[in-house]
């Protein structure tokens, strides 16, 4: 080990690490070592004892873990959490959401966004993939607050060809750093065939992927096979996003026979999955992650908006999945504790194309880091750790929220963002920003 001096050392933690085989272990009484916003190496303790560091995190009693990714949400949503509640899918997009939508103004989006990074930072997420609209303003948020994220500005056919043209716009322009980007048509039920050929070729042509909602749950499926003959995976591969590297929100109402399309696709081709808002509408069916497991297909963790889910705790999305697999499959070993964590860190990451850089703590990788405090009564005593994270830990045991070496929240104190002046403005807006007395939508759903 060098003696130059780290910008970050965590000492006497317990450490997730995985192997060469993509299996997570743990670390006792580990010490992990930053500089330039870099993992340099994870050791014991002891041997990092007199490395001069700018920075001393105390780990013990305490679990490092791969920042926790966000791999679909639309955070500004967060303002209107508890607006359309106990409603089904039609009736929450048309009577609710996308009248309320159509009010938004950047400033309203700004704030949306800044209430929702405080809250994934102190749930420990590190990095969040955004599918909204007025996304200028979300970029400035996570340049500001410190997080990491991927970021689309979506787009309806409705919007005619200028939708289309501000989504890549916007992706040229903030693409690097911190901040990676995609193309984010809104969904084969809003998005023409010739717009989503489009979007494929602009995809191919500047290197971006593609991120969208398709095939949401079964009604859709359903209302495509009868409209267009197709599932809406069909239509992704008769319109080419499948031969780009895209990210397909829910996935619901994937069939059987959509996975050979999603196997032979010629883009890598990855699946978020949301299930708190898929129980809380009451779809049949959720995400298959074991159909789509065994071809090869990533399945990341994520919230969608706190409009339908009402919050933005990964930390619960990686416990639902957990049971919910479980139940849906009838196998009580599928899937596993060890699995949940698996999906919660390192698939997530190459969920969003970010496999090289984040979901391990590893040398090379990025430093974003989350310790997490067992400390408390409903987490003892520890007879399995990998169990005792998934199905008792909470997102509020997050002590300390780590991205790129940088400490954005240390003993739950949030450094970076300042929660009540937003909420107070936020607040003062919302007379406005729920008014749906005017008759407009965004857009209408009709599947």
């Amino acid at each position: 080990m060098t003696s130059t001096v780290a910008d970050l050392i965590i000492t006497g933690c317990t450490v997730l690490l995985h192997d060469d085989q993509e299996r997570i272990h743990f670390q006792e009484d580990a010490a992990i070592l930053v500089r330039d916003g870099v993992i340099e190496a994870v050791t014991g303790a002891a041997e990092a004892a007199d490395r001069p560091a700018v920075q001393r995190l105390d780990g013990r009693g305490q679990v490092a873990l791969p920042g926790l990714v966000n791999c679909h949400t639309h955070a500004p949503m967060v303002a209107l959490r508890g607006v359309a509640e106990d409603l089904p899918t039609e009736e929450w997009f048309n009577d609710v959401v996308w009248p309320v939508e159509s009010n938004l103004t950047e400033r309203d989006v700004e704030l949306g966004a800044r209430l929702a990074c405080a809250e994934m930072i102190r749930a420990g997420v590190t990095c969040f993939a955004d599918h909204y609209f007025a996304m200028d303003a979300v970029a400035r948020v996570v340049d500001e607050c410190g997080m990491r994220a991927h970021l689309g500005e979506a787009f309806f056919s409705s919007q005619g060809p200028q939708g289309r043209e501000r989504s890549l716009e916007f992706a040229l322009r903030h693409r690097g750093g911190r901040v990676t980007t995609a193309l984010a048509p809104h969904a084969p039920y809003t998005v023409t065939d010739a717009d989503l050929t489009a979007t494929a070729a602009l995809a191919r042509e500047h290197g971006l992927p593609v991120h969208l909602h398709a095939s949401e749950n079964r009604d859709q499926t359903e209302a495509s096979l009868a409209r267009h003959g197709v599932t809406p995976i069909g239509v992704l591969r008769r319109t080419g996003i499948l031969d780009t590297d895209v990210l397909i929100a829910h996935g619901t109402g994937i069939l059987d026979a959509d996975l050979p399309l999603l196997a032979e696709a010629g883009g890598q081709v990855s699946v978020a999955t949301a299930p708190r808002g898929y129980l809380k509408f009451g779809w049949p069916t959720t995400t298959p992650v074991r159909a789509l497991r065994e071809i090869g297909i990533p399945v990341g963790l994520a919230t969608d908006g706190a409009a339908s889910n009402n919050s933005l705790d990964v930390w619960e999305s990686m416990a639902l999945t957990a049971l919910v697999q479980k139940s849906t499959t009838g196998d009580p070993r599928w899937l596993t504790s060890r699995q949940a964590l698996h999906h919660a860190t390192i698939q997530s990451a190459r969920a969003l194309g970010l496999g090289d850089r984040i979901g391990s703590i590893a040398p090379g990788r990025r430093a974003d880091i989350v310790l997490v405090d067992l400390t408390g009564p409903h987490t003892q005593p520890v007879h399995d750790l990998a169990a005792t994270l998934v199905h008792s830990a909470r997102s509020s045991d997050v002590r300390t929220t780590i991205v790129d070496g940088r400490v954005l929240m240390r003993d739950r104190e949030l450094l970076t963002l300042d929660v009540a002046e937003v909420v107070g403005e936020l607040a003062e807006r919302l007379p406005g920003l729920l008014d749906r007395g005017h008759g407009r939508r965004i857009q209408e759903y009709d599947t």
